[in-house]
C-alpha cells in the first residue's frame, strides 16, 4: 500500500525580528521525514513550541517550506505554485484546536458547513445546504442544528461542526491540530470515538497532533515524538516507555498521563 502522504527532509524556517531591528531565522521544523498510509493515524506528540503546528500548516499548503518534499497523490506539494495548491488543498483538511476562533459566530451551522463547497463553486446553494445536512449527520448532529448560530453551541458541538466542514470536501487526509485539548474529558472521549468511527467508515488518514500521550496511544497506529523541530522517536505506542528522561518530563508535564503509568498505555 502506498502512503497517502510522504514527507522527506522537511525544513521550515520563520523570520523574526530581534533587538535593534535585527532579523534572524528560526528553524521550526528541522529535517523531518515520515509517511501515513491510507486509513491510518499518525500521532505527532510534543510540547508547546516543538514545531507541530508549523508542520501542520506546511502540510496543508498554508505555509511555504524552506526545503524538502511533501508527496501527496504523486505530486510534490512543496514544488507547486499557488494555483496548483488550490486544487490540492480540498483533499487535505486542517481542523484547529479552538473551534470558537475558527467558526464565524454570526453564521448558522448550515452556512459554516456549506461554505467550502460554495467558495469553490462546486455546487448550487440548494445542493450545498443538502450536503451540509448530510455532513452534519455524519458527525452526530441532527438537522435541527442547521439553523443555530455557532455562538450558541457548546465546545463539543462546535468541534463536530468544524469536523463536518472539513469532511464536506471529501478529503483524503485530516490534520487534527490539538482538536481535543480545549474540551473537557467526557467530550474528549466522544470526539475521539467519533474520529475512530469516521476513519473506519470513510478510510480517512489522520495526522493527530497533540501533547496528550494517553490520547495519542489510544487513537494512533504510530506515534512520532517531536522536540525542538525534530522527530526524536517514532514507532508504536511502546516507544513512550523508551523516551529519554528530559523529553519524557516535558511531555508528561503537559499531559494528564503520569510517568509511572506510561507502561500501561495500550494501543488502539
Amino acid at each position: 500500500m502506498e502512503p497517502i502522504i510522504r514527507v522527506e527532509d522537511l525544513v521550515k524556517r520563520h523570520t523574526r525580528r530581534g533587538l535593534w531591528s535585527r532579523v534572524a531565522d528560526f528553524t521550526a521544523v528541522n529535517s523531518i521525514s515520515f509517511s501515513i498510509l491510507p486509513g491510518t493515524t499518525l500521532a505527532l506528540v510534543g510540547e508547546s513550541g516543538s514545531g507541530k503546528s508549523s508542520l501542520a500548516l506546511c502540510l496543508a499548503g498554508l505555509e511555504r517550506v524552506a526545503s524538502g518534499r511533501i508527496w501527496f497523490e504523486g505530486r510534490d506539494l512543496a514544488a507547486l505554485g499557488e494555483k496548483e495548491l488550490r486544487e490540492v488543498r480540498p483533499r487535505i483538511q486542517l481542523v484547529f484546536q479552538d473551534p470558537a476562533n475558527s467558526l464565524n459566530p454570526r453564521w448558522t451551522v448550515e452556512e459554516i458547513v456549506a461554505e467550502p463547497l460554495l467558495v469553490q463553486n462546486r455546487v448550487s446553494r440548494r445542493e450545498g445546504d443538502a450536503r451540509a445536512a448530510q455532513a452534519l449527520e455524519r458527525v452526530g448532529l441532527a438537522a435541527e442544528y442547521l439553523d443555530r448560530r455557532a455562538r450558541d453551541l457548546s465546545g463539543g458541538q462546535r468541534q463536530r461542526v468544524a469536523i463536518a466542514r472539513a469532511l464536506i470536501l471529501e478529503p483524503k487526509l485530516l490534520i487534527l491540530d490539538e482538536v481535543l485539548s480545549a474540551l473537557d474529558c467526557s467530550i474528549q472521549a466522544q470526539i475521539a470515538n467519533l474520529l475512530v468511527e469516521m476513519q473506519r467508515a470513510y478510510g480517512l488518514a489522520y495526522l493527530f497532533i497533540t501533547h496528550d500521550l494517553r490520547m495519542a496511544a489510544h487513537l494512533a497506529d504510530e506515534i512520532a515524538v517531536m522536540s525542538e523541530g525534530k522527530i526524536v522517536e517514532q514507532g508504536a505506542a511502546k516507544i513512550l516507555q523508551g523516551l529519554r528522561r528530559s523529553e519524557m518530563r516535558s511531555l508528561v508535564g503537559a499531559s494528564p498521563l503520569k510517568p509511572e503509568t506510561l507502561g500501561e498505555v495500550s494501543q488502539r
